[in-house]
């Protein structure tokens, strides 16, 4: 199946971040940082496979060099904290041909980046390892029409009602700042993710694949399912070697689960559509017989089963009945023990295994997501634990432009510590944060979800048994082999093999039919007489 995995991050140069070196790291190649006046060097890098700098109509040609387009990208940032690049990692399907990545990857940049104004420089990694994936790089400045790096904000004037300018008691015009184009806008990340999950459909369809990618949450695709926590580089490379991480078995206690949870839904429906069609065949024999008993359903399949071996040998018949009635005597005993005795009690009974099941999958599903939220609480508190000193130091500016600058500077921290603490003061109004009982309370969840395990294990056994019976009551249809026949040979139609129920119904209108015939011969007699 195509992984859905599609990453946004902003390269931070108050994060120690370069925008040359994250272009070197990508593509493999050696390049010099004219900012920090070091050169950035990846050429021993294995598993680079491709690498392409694609450029809008108005750029200048010198561009398309790596090094020349990243240090003019690093040259125009003048502060301490800029935003150099755009950052984007996605999954390629393994299920489309490697020789196909690369125009795959210049249909999407074409499209929805280079079309747009943006420089983009994109790099395909595969190590062989299963997990080709690639790396882009965008440029965050707007260029004139002469290739010019344009600001990425320009001052925009208020104005009332009657369209003209606000003045302030300082004298001065009220104003904000605008972006000069719109690619930091929120809804550009979900237009990218659904661009990329178009291109990849396409391209699987070219190839006659089946499998479709969607990289919606499970949540929002309707997927009762628990998605998998991101592990990130430093842990990713751990579990590459071989090194158990906490993260990594969580992740896969989760998949285990998820296909455990998916293992009995389809089962818990095949068997609520065989009882939905043997009820209903139930209720049709029920108008011209009493309803059979499921005893006397098996011992109808006994007595099928042998009729069946009628043209084996004796020792092979003698070997068929001992199978069946080990078989037929497990059901039995399985009846007895949950007091079932017709069809009624059969699907009352599924019903009470199907209720534990949504109960046990609710309790997972539950501890499942409160694992997310804490781990989002956790994550909001280190951000304003973090971000704290910036925060004090902008709300003590008592001047609006000064404070308006300091803003505009140190804007991405100001935003995460704000939204940060929206979070931990909408759910602790008090502002008291149990952060020792919330890591507590994560470091427990793991171990109660997989306490819960050994009752998904028994549902799956009782429902195991259920199928059990299903195969022996309702036999599936044979599947009629072919044989040449000469061409003046008609052939008839294969016969379904039918159910116990239609075939006792068969047999009840058989033993109706001889009375009816014992009755015509009696009256013929006493005509005769």
């Amino acid at each position: 199946m195509p992984c859905p995995h599609f990453s946004i991050t902003i390269t931070q140069r108050s994060r120690g971040q370069s925008a040359v070196a994250g272009a070197a790291y990508q593509s493999g190649e050696k390049l010099y940082s004219e900012y920090d006046r070091k050169t950035k060097s990846y050429a021993e890098k294995q598993g680079i496979v491709y690498s392409e700098i694609m450029l809008p109509a108005n750029a200048p040609p010198e561009y398309s060099d790596r090094n020349t387009l990243w240090n003019s990208v690093e040259r125009i940032e003048k502060q301490w904290n800029s935003q150099l690049a755009r950052r984007i990692v996605l999954a390629l399907p393994r299920e489309v041909p490697a020789d196909q990545y690369p125009a795959m990857l210049q249909d999407f940049c074409r499209e929805h980046f280079a079309s747009q104004g943006m420089c983009v420089d994109f790099a395909i990694h595969d190590k062989g390892d299963g997990n080709p994936h690639a790396h882009i790089m965008l440029t965050m400045r707007a260029m004139d029409e002469q290739g010019k790096w344009l600001p990425k904000s320009r001052k925009v004037y208020d104005i009332d009602e009657n369209g003209n300018r606000i003045r302030l008691p300082s004298g001065n015009w009220k104003s904000h700042k605008k972006d000069t184009v719109d690619w930091n806008e929120q809804n550009k990340a979900e237009i990218w993710r659904h661009g990329w999950e178009v291109v990849t459909n396409r391209y699987l369809e070219q190839n006659g694949r089946t499998e479709r990618v969607d990289l919606r949450s499970f949540e929002r695709q309707g997927i009762e399912l628990a998605p998998t926590i991101h592990l990130g580089p430093a842990v990713t490379q751990m579990e590459k070697h071989g090194i158990e991480t906490n993260m990594g078995n969580l992740n896969r206690d989760i998949k285990r689960t998820n296909r455990a949870l998916l293992t009995i839904r389809k089962l818990i429906a095949e068997l609520k559509s065989w009882l939905a069609e043997l009820i209903e065949k139930r209720d049709k024999l029920v108008e011209e017989m009493r309803e059979p008993t499921l005893p006397e359903l098996l011992m109808q399949y006994m007595d099928d089963r042998q009729a069946e071996r009628e043209d084996w040998s004796a020792s092979g018949q003698r070997k068929g009945t001992v199978i069946d009635l080990q078989k037929v005597s497990h059901v039995v005993v399985y009846l007895q023990e949950h007091e079932i005795a017709t069809v009624e009690d059969l699907q009352n009974h599924l019903d009470e295994t199907q209720t534990a099941f949504d109960d046990l999958d609710k309790q997972i599903h539950n501890k499942e997501k409160r694992m997310r939220d804490i781990q989002s609480q956790i994550k909001a508190w280190d951000s304003v634990e973090q971000l704290l000193p910036i925060h004090h130091e902008y709300i003590k500016i008592g001047w609006k432009s000064k404070k308006e600058k300091f803003y505009q500077t140190h804007k991405a921290e100001i935003d995460e510590y704000n939204k940060a603490f929206r979070l931990l003061i909408k759910l602790y109004p008090d502002k008291k944060v149990p952060i020792s009982s919330l890591k507590a309370e994560l470091e427990k969840l793991p171990a109660e979800i997989s306490d819960l395990k050994p009752q998904l294990d028994a549902v799956k056994v009782d429902l195991d048994e259920l199928k059990t019976i299903l195969t022996i009551i309702s036999p599936p249809e044979e599947m009629p082999q072919e044989k040449e026949e000469p061409k003046t040979t008609v052939t008839q139609a294969p016969k379904e093999k039918a159910s116990l129920i239609d075939r006792l119904h068969d047999k009840q209108q058989l033993v109706d039919e001889q009375k009816q015939k014992g009755k015509t011969r009696s009256i013929s007699r006493e005509n005769e007489l």
